[in-house]
């Protein structure tokens, strides 16, 4: 029987009010993102308001399955960031429960909104689509409100140039208006100056009537040309003049159907039958092309006419030597063969260019096709897979709010953007097969998704900095330096007469130990490949090392804190072999360059290593020094 924890509960309901949030501030971003695309279809021309409200609803419906996927990766950031801030995700773990446990519930729901999501895409987007167009051609196509500007030309009514120098906005009185009729042609243009004048739109908004006063008309009463010097016109002075322009300035909605053949506006269902019809036309067409190109065009054998001097029915080309008869023919005949090739090639081209294009069509249809039935299911899977990269790298990075999880969520969903539209713009090209650059996205992504639940859900330091700069001064060869402190509280007291004499056997051993090993000298590189074995004495030289740096630590004093400061923190396994496995270091001796770098580290660091037992050394004289100092005060 399904049971719903208490915990359950506390998760969902923190993930989805953040979810609720972001998917709005997402869809406004990309609904903005969308108008500022057509905002020039919108502007002045005086849409009314239930027309503005459509396109908005529409387009809201249409952007939900693209808004989803980044919504649920920022809700997830800012969800397992604040978890992991306010160390609620500490408590669940350290009360037994893994990642994935703490998961579960908003693993269901996100697959709810992967339904959702295909949903929108399948059923509400291809309705949404079609009354979305049919509403931009509609306002493409709709005449603009007569709003003329003073001081430029306005060219928005059809034939008309409009010159305006001062406009009155309160009376709608027009001053030193100059204008241009081009209805007859440009080398007939008929040019109105006026004082003064009046644009209004007529009642049934179907024509513009103009009233200018006190002005001047200039019209050509021929076409002008090139050649001619005078060219007779005809001038007209008026006081009061009137004319009535043709501008429709309605909304008209136009058919639905223009839309029916775009791939946008259909569900899966019309896309597959669309696209098993389109397959058919191509293979049926491209067969009869080539079953004509062989009987025509490309035919072998070619009729001569009754009136040639032999009597041949068909003359086989391959029998014959072209050039030589070409070479003896006259130049009249010469010139005949070349004309009525050039004139076949020409014929030939032209046809084959037309049904080329013509099977290009169809197949860049085809693609559309199929890269829109490809994006209904990659684009709901992406709402999976982002919350699988979110949700684990919330928990990793553990910085809630708006901060870090926005910006992490914005590079992601850029890198899926570039990946999710180059795959596209590939497969609807043709450059790569339709399934590989329709699911590149997420072919890249899903690993990337698994690989951080993993690690989220083991508590690796995959994204810890320390980790990776502690690793960087490893390779690199920077060690840490001790920083010992006096302690306020100590329980038990170093024993210092046990400490000296341990303190001079710990000395002679590392004396030993140096001129044993040679460190001063270069090791011998076969050697050094070959021989399978650990460093044990450095190892127990360290342990006891520490051990006695650990016991001093508890001192008062503070001058041995000092030098207890300045024994050297020994990296026990930098001067032997890179790795613990004997063929790998065998392989890495083999290849050269590989173990001619690493050869000249473990060198470097073996000289380093006999400085650190000289130091060890020298340091424990001091040590001794103040201890006996310390006793006999």
């Amino acid at each position: 029987m399904l049971r719903i924890k208490k915990l359950d509960i506390f998760v969902l309901k923190s993930f989805c009010m953040l979810f609720m949030g972001t998917f709005f501030i997402c869809l406004f971003i990309f609904m903005m993102q969308f108008l500022w695309r057509y905002v020039d279809e919108m502007v002045g021309k005086g849409l009314e308001m239930t027309v503005l409200a459509q396109f908005f609803f529409y387009s809201a419906l249409s952007l939900v399955p693209a808004s989803l996927p980044l919504a649920i990766l920022l809700a997830a950031l800012i969800t397992f960031g604040n978890f992991g801030e306010r160390f609620e995700l500490l408590a669940m773990k350290a009360a037994g429960i893994s990642l994935l446990k703490i998961m579960r519930p908003l693993i269901i729901f996100i697959c709810f909104i992967c339904c959702v999501s295909f949903y929108f895409q399948n059923v509400i987007g291809p309705k949404a689509q079609t009354k979305l167009w049919t509403l931009l051609i509609s306002m493409k196509q709709k005449s603009p409100e007569v709003d003329i500007p003073e001081g430029v030309f306005y060219d928005e009514i059809d034939g008309y140039n409009l010159y305006v120098k001062h406009k009155n906005r309160k009376t709608g009185m027009l001053y030193d208006v100059l204008i241009y009729n081009f209805e007859k042609g440009f080398e007939n243009a008929q040019i109105i100056k006026s004082d003064s004048g009046r644009l209004e739109m007529t009642a049934d908004k179907q024509h513009l009537y103009l009233h200018l006063y006190s002005g001047e008309q200039f019209e050509n009463l021929k076409s002008q040309n090139m050649n001619q010097r005078n060219v007779p016109y005809r001038r007209e002075t008026f006081r009061e003049k009137h004319a009535i322009i043709e501008f429709n300035s309605d909304f008209n909605m136009v058919d639905a159907g223009i839309m029916s053949n775009q791939s946008n506006s259909k569900d899966m269902r019309m896309l597959q039958a669309d696209i098993d019809s389109m397959k058919l036309q191509n293979d049926s067409v491209g067969r009869g092309y080539y079953k004509e190109a062989m009987a025509g065009t490309y035919k072998v054998t070619a009729s001569l006419s009754k009136e040639d001097t032999l009597k041949i029915e068909k003359a086989y080309l391959g029998e014959y030597n072209v050039d030589s008869l070409y070479n003896v023919a006259t130049l009249m005949q010469k010139q005949k063969v070349i004309s009525t090739a050039v004139s076949r090639a020409e014929s030939a081209g032209s046809d084959w260019s037309f049904k080329s294009f013509n099977i290009s069509q169809t197949e860049s249809s085809l693609r559309r096709h199929m890269t829109s039935w490809h994006e209904k299911l990659t684009l709901s899977l992406a709402c999976l897979i982002f919350f699988f990269i979110g949700a684990p790298l919330g928990g990793i990075i553990r910085k809630g709010g708006l901060g870090m999880p926005v910006v992490v969520s914005v590079l992601i969903f850029i890198i899926y953007y570039i990946i999710n539209n180059t795959g596209y713009k590939m497969a609807r090209d043709g450059q790569w097969v339709v399934w590989m650059g329709m699911w590149t996205s997420t072919a890249v992504l899903a690993p990337l998704g698994a690989f951080l639940t993993y690690k989220s859900n083991n508590d690796s330091v995959v994204l810890n900095a320390d980790a990776y700069i502690n690793w960087f001064k490893k390779v690199v060869g920077i060690r840490s330096v001790r920083h010992l402190f006096r302690k306020e509280v100590i329980i038990h007291d170093p024993d210092y007469t046990r400490i000296p004499e341990e303190l001079k056997a710990l000395s002679v051993d590392c004396r030993e130990y140096a001129d044993r090993k040679g460190l001063k000298r270069a090791p011998n590189y076969f050697k050094l490949w070959m021989t399978d074995s650990q460093d044990e004495a450095v190892e127990d030289i360290n342990e006891r090392l520490e051990s006695l740096i650990d016991e001093m630590s508890n001192t008062r004093s503070v001058t041995l804190l000092t030098a207890l400061n300045t024994y050297p923190v020994i990296p026990i396994h930098a001067h032997v072999r890179p790795f613990r496995n004997y063929w790998l270091n065998l392989l890495c001796g083999i290849v050269f360059p590989i173990g001619l770098f690493f050869y000249f580290r473990i060198w470097a660091f073996r000289i380093r290593l006999n400085k650190d037992m000289e130091r060890i050394i020298k340091t424990n004289e001091d040590v001794i020094g103040i201890i006996e100092r310390d006793q006999n005060k």
